[in-house]
């Protein structure tokens, strides 16, 4: 059997987005797999898509973007820092409430689907009266010069200048009529009502979608809110994102759900971490992510991983770019045909992929640099083509520091919706408190909480929120999954991690306290723990 050598696979992309160009729409399509989650995420009352960072909530939707599935026309647009940026110019001209988020969103996501529903008419022709909708698409024509960009930068600027918006829409939907003999009458648009234009915008739009009759199913995702830009205030930020889950629910829920006689609908999904949708303050929100939304879960167990996804995406990757198609799992122990350390369960296979378990947080990304990872140094030592690899070469100080340092830097990422650089790196100088445990007691930690404490005491002039308390941290460093805490029982020790904790109706689970607490393998390296110092 001729196998592709180490150095000639192809691993993807650790981003998603990159599989947004058209040359790596077939990769995706050859190595994404279709799980149950994605048959969810297509029904007609899925409006949030969550996951932790690294689940793979862009592939999901740029796999429906790139393909027509089970009658859904999808596209992904993202919101990054010059969109928050406008936001935060327009609240301070116009004095915005976040009920004002809420309408400048609606008007942004009822204009970027109608130009999709648009841009598919010519494939899917549409049927009922298309005056009002033909109308609207005048007025937009008018407003961009026949240059619009369907992103959510160009749709903000319709918004933005609502009183210009609100006219050309007047002007081509007829609103601008005569009343008896040559007398004739207008509406008038003023700058200084700004809301009241925007709920004329959005009536139109309204009017004009809920006339279609739709032959396939529109779906509008929104990524990009798992970080916030440096330069934009945290409380800045979080209006803007509440605004737009509060449009997303409201638009969804009060109108597309309520479109009669069209066989298919329209929809728009939010891409979001579970950690920032518990800090919007929706109302119901238990209901609201057990009924409309989709909680990407990719765990299994050491005994059952063989029939897993996450499993099953590792070996597809490895498997599709061979010449033969081969039984699933066959790839993957052809380049890893070795056994975990420590590995207690019975196996019927390999347990290779145990390891890679271990160091991760159950994520497909997780799994994919690992593999990265292992790869690279297999160039980079100039290996012999046609071996394969060890588990000297998991373990080997090339690849736990690179990985580690992957690690931290997705925890970094996590804090930089809450916290600034400063208080980063300020969290890091916990650690060195630890003495170099990676397991440590509650009392430990206190020990070792209040050294920390004195420090910034001694060091920094106003102290972050997340440790203005030894239990605020101990849930902080939990919220993370840099800690998990263990729980001796009858059956041996019970390992609780917050990612595996969290339920749909649990979103935000507690630490347990008066536990032990194990750092993540993970990050051990970059954190300088599993070692003593004196």
């Amino acid at each position: 059997m001729e196998m592709k050598i180490v150095p000639e696979l192809k691993l993807g992309f650790k981003d998603a987005e990159s599989y947004k160009q058209r040359e790596n729409h077939e990769l995706l399509n050859k190595i994404f797999v279709r799980t149950p989650m994605l048959d969810k995420l297509c029904e007609s009352n899925t409006y949030f898509l969550v996951g932790e960072k690294g689940t793979g909530k862009t592939a999901y939707a740029v796999y429906l973007a790139n393909n027509s599935y089970n009658n859904n026309y999808a596209s992904l647009r993202y919101i990054r820092e010059t969109e928050y940026q406008k936001f935060l110019v327009l609240k301070n001209s116009k004095h915005l409430t976040l009920s004002d988020y809420t309408n400048i969103w609606k008007v942004i996501i009822y204009l970027l689907l109608a130009q999709q529903v648009r841009e598919r008419k010519n494939k899917l022709p549409l049927l009922g009266n298309l005056g009002k909708f033909n109308a609207l698409n005048k007025a937009v024509d008018e407003y961009y010069q026949h240059a619009f960009s369907p992103e959510i930068l160009y749709a903000i600027q319709f918004a933005e200048e609502a009183k210009l918006a609100a006219e050309i829409i007047a002007k081509y939907t007829g609103l601008e009529t005569k009343l008896g003999g040559e007398e004739k009458t207008s509406i008038n648009f003023s700058e200084t009502r700004f809301q009241t234009n925007l709920l004329y915008i959005q009536k139109h739009f309204e009017e004009a979608l809920s006339s279609l009759k739709l032959a396939q199913n529109h779906i509008l995702f929104i990524d990009g809110i798992d970080i916030r830009p440096s330069s934009i205030p945290y409380e800045d930020y979080l209006d803007c994102v509440k605004g737009l889950a509060n449009a997303v629910w409201s638009i969804n829920s009060d109108f597309f759900a309520n479109i009669k006689d069209s066989k298919g609908r329209l929809r728009v999904v939010l891409l979001i971490r579970p950690d920032i949708f518990n800090s919007l303050g929706l109302q119901n929100q238990n209901s609201k992510i057990r009924d409309n939304s989709v909680v990407l879960n990719w765990l299994t167990t050491y005994t059952e991983y063989r029939g897993s996804d996450l499993f099953l995406m590792a070996d597809k990757l490895l498997a599709f770019q061979q010449e033969t198609e081969l039984p699933t799992g066959m790839t993957w122990d052809y380049y890893f045909p070795y056994n975990a350390s420590n590995v207690t369960s019975e196996q019927t296979h390999k347990s290779a992929f145990i390891s890679f378990l271990r160091y991760s947080l159950y994520r497909p990304r997780d799994i994919l640099t690992m593999l990265s990872i292992q790869k690279e140094n297999f160039i980079e030592q100039g290996r012999n083509p046609k071996e394969v690899f060890s588990e000297r070469d998991f373990f080997s100080p090339a690849f736990t520091r690179k990985y580690s340092d992957y690690v931290l830097g997705e925890v970094k990422d996590h804090l930089s919706f809450y916290h600034s650089n400063e208080d980063y790196e300020l969290f890091l100088k916990f650690f060195q408190h630890l003495n170099g445990h990676s397991r440590f007691t509650y009392d430990e930690f206190l020990v070792a909480f209040s050294d920390y404490k004195n420090f910034i005491e001694k060091n920094i002039k106003e102290e972050p929120s997340f440790c203005k308390t030894p239990d605020i941290f101990l849930q902080f460093l939990y919220d993370t999954n840099i800690i998990c805490s263990v729980m001796t029982s009858d059956t041996g020790p019970f390992f609780g991690w917050c990612y595996r904790d969290r339920t749909p109706s649990n979103i935000a689970p507690k630490v347990r306290t008066h536990a032990r607490y194990d750092v993540h393998y993970g990050l051990m390296k970059a954190l300088d723990l599993g070692k003593h110092f004196d």
